[in-house]
């Protein structure tokens, strides 16, 4: 869950392991957090992008009449 989240700061596995509930609550590992998977996000987003446009490019290409034949 997003670490800026209340789920963040309020979950089962941090009250069964107590000596995490200091790193997790550091503003520096949880804007790290954030910046990965913002990262992961424009990477995925630009992917599906890339695939969705050679999609139409290959779409195109076959409905083109072949000039050879």
């Amino acid at each position: 869950m997003a670490p800026w989240s209340r789920f963040w700061e309020r979950n089962l596995f941090l009250a069964s392991v107590p000596f995490l509930e200091g790193l997790v609550s550091n503003l520096f590992l949880r804007g790290a957090i954030s910046g990965v998977g913002l990262i992961t996000a424009v990477a995925g987003l630009a992917e599906l992008a890339a695939a969705v446009a050679g999609r139409r490019v290959h779409d195109s290409e076959a409905a083109r009449p072949d000039s050879a034949g």
